[in-house]
């Protein structure tokens, strides 16, 4: 697994970041959907990694910065054919080093409530993440939850 800063221009990643708003839109109404598009993902203050077999996209993720010492993991997806073969556990473990690296004291998301996201939930908790309150502008959402990892 090679996992690298991209720079969202290649196709591979704007079409697997589309499979993820897509299925963000499967799962959460309109309202509650918090990924970001590709445009959104370009903003300075976000770092975002792509992760390669060979020539093979096989997942993505990013870290936002909200401030000096508190980031916040988005976009993370795993290529469907790839699913349940440790990419999301390896580039979370990238991002967490990274955000350790810049002197966060923590790191937190927001994920989904319904079934869908058990996986994502089971993997965010293997690696020390606690359910929290809403941070940063996010709000109170039966649709959402928040996790956090102190650093």
């Amino acid at each position: 697994m090679d996992i690298k800063i991209d720079d969202l221009n290649g196709s591979e990643v704007a079409e697997l970041l589309g499979e993820h708003l897509q299925s963000m839109a499967l799962h959460s109404p309109p309202e509650s959907i918090h990924a970001l598009n590709l445009e959104e993902l370009k903003k300075p203050e976000i770092t975002f990694w792509s992760v390669w077999e060979q020539d093979q996209l096989i997942g993505c993720g990013a870290l936002k910065e909200l401030d000096g010492q508190h980031g916040e993991i988005k976009s993370m997806r795993t290529a469907t054919l790839h699913l349940r073969k440790g990419v999301a556990k390896r580039l979370l473990e990238h991002i967490i080093e990274e955000a350790k690296r810049r002197g966060y004291r923590r790191v937190s998301l927001e994920t989904g409530s319904m079934e869908a996201f058990e996986p994502a939930k089971r993997l965010y908790a293997s690696v020390g993440f606690q359910y929290c309150e809403p941070f940063s502008n996010y709000v109170e959402d039966p649709y959402s939850v928040f996790m956090t990892k102190d650093l």
